[in-house]
């Protein structure tokens, strides 16, 4: 085991922490069936929750270095608590954190992904006093009351809520899976693959350092399938496997008026206003009905008759989604929800120039600034998409600079002026849904909840597997645990219990799956 800096909040996994010598002399034995997984839990899970609140406690801002100092050390110290071997996967950034447990050598080895970090807070937009101080919730009388956690002691409300940054994205299903692995020891249960544990510290801000390490540590990581535990599952809550994801590009843009701020006033109707200018750009780029404008975006997207039978044989109930999110109307790009996942998008994710409220000027800024992203698909080539996005702004007599401000030379020859910047963080993935990977988490989530899972062939959200896909050549399934409606990435994210519940009984059942 590798040896670390023990910090006094990590205390608490001293008693969790299960002894590998239970694994050691576990009896081999058929694997565990529905019912008894779920009584299983329900014996377990009540111990599980001082882990809970304890990783949540801990800040997982990846632009904050000793954030992920504490994270690494934390889950070091629960992987080696469990009786893993654990190396630290320099990057040149956050490191990345494995852990590797063998049973058999023969045996096939499952890789998981594990994501640590959380998105950014802001404490003011919490009903709480500190987003990484996790408090227990019940809805009362249409609004969440904290109640004190001495409630998990006795009988569970699956309704109640764990509110906490990472709750949901995705420190509560590390907790699921650390609770299945000390079931596993406590119960002397046989664990039927060999495991690989990859950690990620920075996937919020879109692994940046990722791709590259995969390749620098290819050896490390080589496995037979990997298994993503993050994502929500589908809106009906029932059990889901997710065989893909789409990728994610960043693109930037700043439009430039004049040198400084002028005055409305004196200068309404003389100099050009850049948020308007950027404004007409970014409204050409969509029709009204949502679909991308800009020549050959979608170019390469079939969807055969059989695939579609696939994509809408999940039981989307898209009057309810549409109630839920606050819409009448969605955008077309496709017939349904799920077909309109696979084809890219184009969304903006946040505008600014000068100011609103209480600081509104009379002003005419000098500067508008658009951050779009571009979800990707398989069948599209990233560059490609980001070029024909560059070649349509050039298209509306844009000039585009390389820099931070334009020059004076820019400023006399040119009528309107862009900056444009991008990157791109990960390529999409898909795994056939009839792969023997998907066949064998297919039966494990049947042995773990008695029905079939609901299979989605590519989720709409985006996460850094590709690498392992292309480096590696693994197929790769995502297989989520956590409520649709948590808030995730927003003020006031939390964690369902019964969902918490049931992400323990899926990762059990797939620990003891066998081929």
């Amino acid at each position: 085991m590798r040896k670390h800096f023990f910090f006094t909040q990590f205390a608490v996994l001293a008693g969790s922490a299960i002894a590998i010598s239970n694994l050691a002399h576990a009896q081999i034995q058929e694997a565990p069936d529905t019912d008894t997984i779920a009584a299983l839990t329900q014996k377990h899970v009540k111990q599980s929750y001082p882990l809970l609140k304890s990783l949540l406690s801990v800040p997982s801002n990846a632009r904050f270095p000793d954030h992920v100092a504490a994270n690494v050390a934390w889950m070091e110290s629960a992987f080696d608590g469990r009786g893993f071997e654990t190396m630290v996967l320099e990057t040149g950034g956050p490191p990345l954190l494995l852990a590797e447990r063998k049973v058999d050598p023969a045996a096939k080895t499952v890789l998981i992904y594990l994501q640590i970090d959380g998105q950014p807070v802001d404490p003011t937009k919490w009903n709480q006093e500190d987003p990484y101080k996790p408090v227990l919730k019940e809805m009362r009388n249409g609004e969440w009351q904290i109640i004190d956690w001495s409630n998990l002691e006795g009988d569970l409300n699956p309704e109640w809520r764990v509110f906490a940054r990472a709750a949901s994205d995705a420190k509560g299903p590390v907790a699921m899976f650390l609770t299945a692995l000390d079931i596993l020891a406590q119960e002397k249960l046989t664990q039927t693959h060999n495991l690989k544990i990859i950690m990620d510290f920075e996937e919020e801000l879109g692994s940046p350092h990722l791709p590259a390490a995969v390749e620098k540590f290819k050896s490390e990581l080589a496995a037979d399938m990997l298994l993503i535990y993050d994502g929500p599952r589908h809106t009906s809550n029932r059990p889901t496997l997710v065989f893909g994801a789409r990728g994610i590009a960043t693109v930037s843009l700043t439009v430039f008026g004049p040198r400084r701020p002028q005055h409305s006033g004196t200068y309404g109707n003389y100099v050009p206003n850049p948020a308007i200018r950027l404004s007409r750009l970014l409204a050409g780029m969509e029709d009204d009905e949502g679909r991308v404008t800009i020549p050959g975006f979608y170019d390469g997207i079939e969807i055969a008759p059989e695939v579609r039978a696939v994509i809408n044989s999940v039981p989307d109930d898209e009057e309810a989604i549409r109630r839920s999110i606050g819409i009448r109307t969605p955008d077309r790009v496709a017939a349904t929800y799920q077909e309109s996942i696979q084809y890219p998008s184009m969304s903006i994710l946040g505008l600014e120039s000068a100011w609103v409220g209480p600081q509104t000027r009379t002003i005419i800024p000098a500067t508008a600034t658009a951050e779009l992203d571009i979800r990707l698909v398989i069948e599209s080539d990233p560059e490609r998409l980001v070029g024909l996005v560059r070649q349509h702004i050039i298209d509306k007599g844009f000039h585009i600079i390389d820099g931070g401000a334009p020059t004076d030379a820019e400023r006399a020859g040119y009528d309107k002026l862009i900056s444009f910047d991008y990157a791109i963080s990960y390529a999409a993935f898909r795994t056939p849904l009839a792969s023997p990977a998907g066949v064998w988490a297919e039966k494990a989530l049947v042995r773990a909840f008695g029905e079939p899972p609901i299979k989605i062939r590519t989720g709409g959200g985006s996460i850094p597997i590709s690498p392992f896909v292309a480096s590696l050549g693994l197929p790769a399934i995502l297989v989520p645990a956590v409520y649709i409606e948590n808030n995730q990435h927003s003020p006031n994210e939390n964690l369902r219990l019964g969902n918490y519940v049931d992400g323990i009984r899926a990762y059990l059942a797939i620990l003891t799956q066998p081929d």
